[in-house]
């Protein structure tokens, strides 16, 4: 899964953008539990990859709340 690129999360609606913020945290639980359950893990680097596209998400989210604002 390629990350999300702050161009195309500024791009969609923000419905788009809330249903794809709750899918990538669905996969980031499940990803977790996999790991707690200790099973294997394809590719190690899709979880930081999960909690970047996460924070990248929330943070274009709180820019535009606060441009709002102004």
């Amino acid at each position: 899964m390629p990350g999300l690129k702050p161009k195309n999360i500024r791009t969609m609606k923000k419905e788009e953008v809330e249903s794809r913020l709750s899918e990538l945290r669905l996969e980031l639980s499940k990803e977790k539990a996999n790991i707690s359950m200790g099973r294997s893990i394809k590719n190690p680097g899709k979880i930081r990859e999960l909690r970047k596209s996460i924070a990248r998400i929330l943070t274009i989210r709180k820019q535009e709340q606060s441009e709002v604002k102004k």
